[in-house]
């Protein structure tokens, strides 16, 4: 494996801040982007997420898509076939009115290169490079008729096995968010079933990341995210032809409108878990690389790392810290 510190970019002007995409084809990890960007003004100020052009574009092709949707018989499948290609959206953020100070780059590689043997040693290569890990989850496979579609369409068998290859004598802390999309039946009936859903779907990961190699290495959190808001699962139909299964989606009125609730709520973990290791001043290769993005030499840090403080502060968001509150409490 190369080196932890390939987690930034050197030739880059600004540190560089990777993320890792973990998911199967379909469960809507560009989505989950899509609302985060762009809700991300609605709820900070003070602080400010900007794309670059290339990232955008896809971006706002996607959140059409969603704000397009209409009708009660919405339908979602996993599609057929999936792109090849692996995809950076690359971010710049920092204070408002200010010059950036860090770049976060997502990676988004082809969900069907987790069990594509020729692609894996790519995958494995991301996540190790990473700093944080976000695995979304198509909630509606986990919850389903016992978790009937579970394992076909989240993959958390091979995701477990692909941190046993990567998560080897750890470096830095890191964190994985897990992160339940398409979940707003869920939330609205009955969260707790939800949470308890998920630590039972991931298990094996859950245990790896608790073993006593991991357990002061890894922190992990549940954040259930609401990419559209205004709809909910209705039925699931068996598509024989092709072996996969429909989900029908309606809305919650005829008038409702895009409604996406908690999307900024990862990336507010993220930064919450940075803070933490440098306000402890921890042993940490992305600290030494990012020293000057939260350090208190300058005014301007100062300024930013208040914000980032403010926007990181604990809200009454609907999340589970699993394990590793000491590296996610400020």
């Amino acid at each position: 494996m190369k080196s932890f510190w390939k987690i930034f970019n050197r030739e880059q002007h600004l540190p560089t801040l990777n993320v890792a995409m973990l998911g199967a084809r379909g469960v809507g990890k560009t989505s989950l982007l899509a609302a985060m960007y762009d809700q991300f003004e609605n709820v900070s100020k003070d602080l400010q997420l900007v794309a670059d052009a290339g990232t955008k574009s896809v971006l706002d092709k996607r959140l059409k898509e969603l704000k397009s949707l209409e009708g009660n018989n919405i339908k979602f499948r996993s599609p057929l076939l999936g792109g090849n290609d692996l995809r950076t959206f690359k971010f710049e953020f920092g204070e408002t009115g200010t010059a950036p100070s860090l770049e976060i780059n997502f990676y988004d590689y082809p969900g069907g290169w987790l069990i594509d043997p020729t692609h894996l040693a790519k995958v494995q290569d991301l996540i190790y490079q990473s700093a944080a890990v976000l695995i979304p989850i198509d909630t509606p496979a986990l919850m389903e008729k016992g978790g009937k579609y579970h394992e076909d369409l989240n993959h958390p068998t091979e995701i477990n096995d692909v941190f046993k290859k990567v998560y080897k004598d750890l470096d830095s802390p890191r964190l994985v968010i897990l992160t339940p999309v398409k979940c707003e039946k869920y939330i609205k009936n009955n969260p707790s079933e939800l949470f308890t859903r998920v630590k039972q779907g991931y298990r094996k990961l859950l245990n790896q990341f608790d073993s006593n190699n991991l357990a002061s290495k890894v922190a992990v959190v549940i954040i259930p995210v609401q990419t559209i808001g205004s709809v909910e699962l209705s039925y699931i139909e068996d598509d024989k032809t092709h072996n996969e299964p429909i989900f029908y989606f309606w809305k919650l009125q005829a008038d409702s409108m895009y409604q996406p609730k908690n999307t900024e709520v990862p990336l507010r973990y993220l930064l919450r878990f940075l803070l933490k290791l440098h306000l402890d001043n921890k042993p940490s290769s992305i600290l030494t690389r990012i020293q000057h993005f939260l350090a208190n030499n300058t005014g301007k840090n100062t300024n930013l790392r208040n914000a980032v403080s403010r926007f990181a502060d604990p809200k009454s968001d609907d999340v589970e810290i699993v394990q590793g509150s000491e590296f996610l409490k400020l």
